[in-house]
């Protein structure tokens, strides 16, 4: 097994140099905008962005985990949510490198690598969101393929996204043992995208949905066979947790150094306000858990490219560093007064994606629910 290929100096200075100069001027306009433009996973492309899990016989970056996580920490410095519209991309198009037949690959993976097609998971619904084997889409066999029928929401790129992995249930009353995924073409008939949602924050990501009204899919649309399907999507699950959980850490270790910059240039009562014990240690309790949240990450990710089970380490990361970068990111703000609220600074922004965070990819409560049961099964185990 060849071992996954590490973020060299020059990748990870590219991801810098993406973050500062592509996605630092402009994030505050796509908050407004409701998503990222096109032109940034074209030019996502050319900074070698677009494929950094495909393999390299492939086209891609070939990355493990651990890899993968380091550049999205640098990127996501600037903004969370322009970063996951990258991870959304990067994830499908892995899967598809990894997982499709070469009529997959041919018809979208170049597409995909040159940023000119937009990826996005469909698995979510208006009615179902944990319980993801509880999807009402449903997929019928004809003679001829399939017809496609149901919604889907809270779409990571919807407002852009031109492939679409959809997940349909095909026998209904079967959960997990029933559902299927399939490649779906955005612009072909029975398929109607709905509007972005106007959230707290986190717009450059294109929140939104899309509607299937009798979309008819030929056989080769089928991506993972029935049953296949969800386990491929618990294992994605696992990466998407360790990309959140970096991601926060890259969010808070800005958030930090700004405050440092800022207290250490205000004056108030005759010194500098980064002389005052009480800011000293409010910004020592947030280096000491930003440590700990990146140590908990690298313990999960480390595992995830040496092929140890990492779902309870994943959980735990994501969970961890969630609700570090909300409560710290908040810590931040607080030294640095009313400042802390302006968006001449990007902590405000990080805040609303630390919350989001807690979200994506299962909120913080299911994060416990797989933590519980691995208590449960080990003290079972023990017995």
């Amino acid at each position: 097994m060849t071992a996954p290929a590490l973020p060299d100096a020059p990748l990870l200075a590219g991801a810098d140099a993406f973050a500062r100069e592509v996605i630092a001027p402009d994030t505050e306009a796509w908050q407004s905008a409701g998503s990222v433009p096109r032109d940034f996973f074209r030019r996502a492309a050319k900074a070698g962005l677009t494929g950094l899990l495909v393999p390299c016989n492939e086209g891609g970056r070939g990355l493990g985990v651990t890899a993968y996580t380091e550049v999205l920490s640098v990127l996501a410095r600037e903004c969370m949510a322009a970063t996951f519209a990258l991870v959304v991309h990067n994830n499908l198009a892995a899967s598809i490198a990894r997982h499709g037949r070469a009529a997959h690959k041919a018809r979208y993976l170049p597409a995909m690598l040159a940023g000119e097609a937009v990826g996005a998971f469909l698995l979510t619904e208006p009615g179902v969101g944990s319980d993801a084997q509880a999807i009402t889409t449903q997929a019928v066999r004809t003679p001829h393929g399939w017809v496609l029928n149901g919604a889907k929401a809270w779409i990571s790129n919807a407002a852009l996204a031109d492939v679409l992995c959809v997940f349909a249930q095909t026998a209904p009353g079967t959960g997990g043992r029933g559902i299927a995924c399939f490649l779906v073409d955005a612009e072909q008939p029975g398929v109607s995208r709905t509007p972005t949602y106007a959230l707290l924050g986190g717009h450059a990501l294109g929140t939104g949905g899309f509607e299937f009204d009798d979309c008819r899919l030929e056989d080769t649309a089928l991506l993972h066979a029935p049953g296949a399907a969800f386990r491929a999507a618990l294992g994605g699950i696992d990466v998407a947790r360790l990309a959140v959980a970096a991601m926060c850490c890259g969010m808070l270790e800005c958030a930090l150094d700004v405050a440092l910059a800022y207290v250490a240039g205000r004056a108030a009562f005759g010194q500098s306000i980064g002389d005052f014990q009480g800011v000293q240690w409010l910004l020592a309790d947030c280096a000491t858990e930003l440590a700990a949240a990146r140590a908990l990450t690298a313990r999960a990710t480390v595992a995830a490219d040496t092929g140890e089970q990492v779902t309870l380490l994943a959980a735990q990361a994501k969970k961890f560093a969630s609700q570090v970068a909300f409560a710290r990111i908040a810590t931040c703000m607080q030294v640095m007064g009313a400042a802390g609220l302006s968006r001449d600074y990007p902590l405000a922004r990080h805040l609303a994606a630390a919350k989001i965070a807690q979200y994506l990819d299962g909120a913080t409560e299911i994060q416990n629910v797989v933590i519980a049961r691995a208590l449960h099964a080990s003290d079972r185990s023990t017995r």
